[in-house]
């Protein structure tokens, strides 16, 4: 690539042996020429795992440089052993570290407020010791009105991030967050449970009114690519993407069973939810995604500049009271479409 930003880069992904971290990686040694990618994770069967996959022929031959990906054992929670991975040349860092399980983190409260928040501030903290450029933090639709421990960690993560940007000084860094739902296919979602009981002639279902949205895996890291390059610091990056309902995903895996309906499961959303109508107020369409600009003053942000220049084609508020969720939506798949899409992205899902 002529224009690759990337080029040269040196990347470093917290919580890099997940799903996201590794098929980011994986575009990364295909498709661009960074200069080192370091993969920051506690599981070190993981990290060995991963190795393992990157040492085939058909990615060494990419990878000019034999130490292009290095392994750092580490965890968010420990500030002085991020620090030490971002030492002298580190320019961008993905964050995608964090408990994500919503039974898990309603059970160990405090364990995510270390990883989810504690961590986001000490690598806010190192990466401003250090000389990164770029930060971009994932978060997750139950950021959105959190009506679970896990979201409301997120949620302060989120503010953590954006609030970077207030206190930086003249150091060259931006901070921004994308914020999505669950992957299709991802661990402890839907699909993997359903084929599961594929077999079976009845199957628990929460809620027949229940709808998400759904993003794969190959289009939440195309959405980071692109938010990478057209960042200023300060966004919230939302994409656009279709829903389905719950009865129509159960329709297109297992269409012969019966359904069991057991109800929405504690800190579970009918709906999933991007933006609240709180953010109304500070949210931007554009043609593929919407971004909810900073509340408080960045000393380098002019929101008319923004809304006119940091895309291709100027963005627009939304109305007052706007609510981006997955029942509203007017983008809805089919069964057919849902078929489609499992077909094509079934290498990505998690079967482990």
């Amino acid at each position: 690539m002529k224009d690759d930003f990337l080029k040269n880069k040196s990347i470093l992904i917290t919580g890099g042996t997940g799903s996201f971290g590794r098929n980011f990686t994986e575009k990364l040694v295909l498709n661009h020429k960074p200069s080192k990618i370091i993969i920051f994770s506690r599981d070190e069967f993981k990290q060995y795992q991963m190795q393992n996959f990157f040492n085939q022929k058909k990615y060494l031959s990419k990878q000019k440089n034999k130490n292009l990906i290095r392994y750092f054992i580490g965890d968010v929670r420990d500030k002085e052993r991020l620090k030490l991975a971002l030492y002298d040349d580190v320019d961008i860092v993905i964050h995608a570290a964090a408990l994500k399980q919503v039974p898990t983190c309603e059970y160990n409260p405090f364990e995510a407020v270390k990883t989810n928040i504690l961590g986001a501030q000490n690598l806010i903290d190192a990466c401003m010791s250090s000389h990164v450029q770029k930060v971009i933090a994932l978060s997750t639709d139950k950021a959105s009105s959190p009506v679970n421990l896990y979201g409301a960690t997120k949620l302060t993560s989120d503010k953590l991030f954006i609030a970077a940007n207030n206190y930086k000084g003249k150091k060259d860094i931006k901070f921004s967050v994308v914020r999505y739902g669950n992957v299709m296919g991802s661990r402890g979602s839907i699909i993997p449970m359903l084929n599961s009981k594929i077999n079976e002639s009845k199957i628990p279902i929460t809620d027949l009114k229940m709808t998400r949205f759904n993003i794969t895996l190959d289009e939440s890291i195309n959405f980071v690519f692109n938010c990478l390059k057209s960042m200023w610091g300060g966004e919230l990056f939302v994409p656009k993407l279709p829903s389905y309902k719950l009865l129509d995903l159960c329709k297109a895996i297992c269409p012969e069973s019966k359904y069991e309906i057991i109800g929405v499961r504690p800190g579970e959303k009918l709906h999933e939810e991007m933006i609240s109508k709180a953010d109304s107020f500070s949210t931007v369409e554009f043609k593929k995604y919407f971004v909810i600009m900073p509340n408080l003053p960045i000393f380098h942000w002019n929101k008319k500049q923004f809304m006119k220049t940091s895309n291709t084609y100027p963005g627009k508020l939304v109305k007052e009271d706007f609510i981006y969720n997955s029942l509203l939506n007017k983008n809805y798949l089919s069964v057919n479409d849902i078929i489609k899409l499992i077909k094509l992205n079934q290498h990505t899902f998690y079967s482990n």
